[in-house]
């Protein structure tokens, strides 16, 4: 990104640079090999030396982003412990892959999950019915029976179309950065 030539504060606060992402994940790759020494963390420490896990290549970074998409849609608050597994199985991305994860957060858990419900009841062929919560035990046992079929159908349909519609998104936006970049110093070497 170019900076920016106003010299406002504001400016400042809102400019993104790459180097900056860089950084912070040299840090983090930096932390995770003092991770490895750890005791409670020693038959994992083979994991954390991985440079796969922590270096900034394309198929890594898209990768960890559709599958932390994907993950978002998992209606447990088990979020954290899978993403860090299926890094360690797939070999993506850490930190962007429990980065995308916080989308799914106290503030856009409802919509998201409600987002689910609906795509459910629809692929099911079921009618909108009127939805009513209320925090009580009674209607954990009464009203949730009939939405759990739509909303685990409509967590998995939504994940992996998330999941895929993300990475293949952010595969051509960098794809077409590099071929942006290529061109720009092609033409400043011809100039």
């Amino acid at each position: 990104m170019v900076p920016s030539r106003v010299a406002s504060p504001t400016t400042v606060l809102l400019e993104w640079r790459p180097e900056m992402l860089r950084d912070t994940n040299r840090h983090l790759g930096r932390r995770a090999q003092a991770l490895r020494d750890a005791w409670y963390l020693r038959p994992f420490a083979h994991v954390f030396v991985d440079p796969r896990l922590w270096s900034l290549q394309r198929r890594g970074i898209t990768g960890a982003f559709g599958v932390g998409l994907s993950i978002c849609f998992v209606p447990l608050p088990v979020h954290i412990p899978v993403a860090f597994m299926l890094a360690m199985l797939l070999r993506l991305n850490v930190p962007t892959l429990i980065g995308t994860v916080f989308i799914v957060n106290p503030i856009t858990a409802v919509s998201i999950y409600y987002l689910a419900y609906l795509t459910g009841r629809t692929l099911l062929g079921e009618t909108p019915g009127q939805f009513r919560f209320e925090l009580s035990w009674d209607w954990l046992r009464h009203g949730l029976g009939p939405m759990w079929q739509p909303f685990l159908l409509g967590c998995v349909v939504c994940g992996a179309i998330a999941g895929f519609v993300g990475w293949i998104t952010l595969d051509r936006i960098w794809r077409w950065r590099v071929q942006q970049k290529y061109r720009t110093r092609g033409s400043r070497t011809k100039s």
